[in-house]
């Protein structure tokens, strides 16, 4: 199968009234105001509910759980731990091996910069981590929320003599633990649907990357062609989950996987997602008929 067959509303933007028409008014208005201290808090609440975003992501809306109390990013995390112990089995024999292939797609779009510092995002057992030391960097650095995930990958890393060059550590994709400008490359495989607060997630990344570094972001798409989306809604409708339950024992992990993919925003829709964060010249890359997509980007 060719890899490279071509095949959301953003959230409303907050608009201030220190900017463009009245803005000598309004600071008149703000200074009066600010002399009377009963109407702090108020100006407080408008600037608040000025700058506030709205964000508009389905994918935001799918949970492993509906019933539990738990927030996504608590159950997503519990999820993972859960099945860690079998994930790489599944991941691999599921998708037969092509993820593989996908995975290094992805570095070759981050070795166009000559990366030193990397960041991989969500990088569970650290498959995609792995894959990016062929570019010999300094150090690469993977963050997840799920601790099991992450001491399956030490072991790898141990395995394969990477632990002195790859770095695992509980981290939060919305509140990433690092200074500003800091990598020359981000990636983040099968991650992004996962996010709590998706733009939160991505404006992170921005803010890490230093100007001109690269993104390169893998994510499961929808193939749009006969008979490829017949077969794919079947398969991970009814045949991923029937397995995933079976193997790892956790009954919505792989009911989750279909339809946080169904609901996420893909394409051209992501793109723009990408753009309204800060990222510049988003590109999405279908492959293997769209069965999933890779995203590149610059800053």
């Amino acid at each position: 199968m060719s890899d490279d067959l071509p095949t959301l509303d953003l959230p409303m933007k907050a608009y201030s009234g220190l900017s463009g028409v009245g803005q000598s008014s309004t600071r008149g208005l703000l200074t009066k105001n600010f002399a009377e201290p009963i109407s702090i808090p108020i100006v407080s609440l408008v600037l608040h509910q000025m700058s506030t975003k709205v964000e508009n992501n389905p994918a935001a809306k799918v949970v492993p759980d509906a019933a539990s109390n738990l927030s996504k990013k608590e159950q997503v995390a519990d999820m993972f731990n859960n099945i860690a112990g079998k994930y790489d089995f599944l991941n691999h024999f599921l998708s037969m091996g092509i993820d593989k292939g996908w995975r290094k797609k992805a570095i070759k779009e981050i070795g166009k910069v000559q990366p030193k510092q990397i960041l991989d995002v969500a990088t569970g057992t650290g498959d995609l981590a792995i894959a990016a030391a062929q570019l010999n960097p300094d150090k690469i650095t993977g963050i997840d929320i799920a601790a099991q995930m992450l001491e399956v990958g030490k072991g790898k890393l141990k395995e394969k003599g990477l632990d002195t060059m790859i770095e695992l550590q509980v981290g939060d994709s919305e509140n990433l633990p690092f200074g500003d400008h800091h990598f020359d490359a981000i990636t983040c495989a099968y991650g992004v649907r996962n996010f709590e607060h998706l733009e939160a997630g991505l404006k992170e990344m921005n803010r890490v990357m230093r100007a001109g570094g690269k993104l390169a972001i893998l994510e499961f798409s929808r193939p749009k062609a006969f008979p490829m989306k017949q077969l794919y809604y079947f398969y991970f409708k009814y045949i991923l989950p029937a397995f995933g339950k079976v193997v790892s024992k956790h009954s919505s992990a792989y009911s989750y996987l279909h339809e946080s993919a169904m609901a996420f925003p893909e394409g051209e829709d992501f793109c723009k997602i990408l753009a309204n964060c800060g990222f510049k010249e988003a590109n999405a890359r279908p492959l293997t008929f769209g069965i999933t997509t890779l995203y590149t980007a610059t800053k």
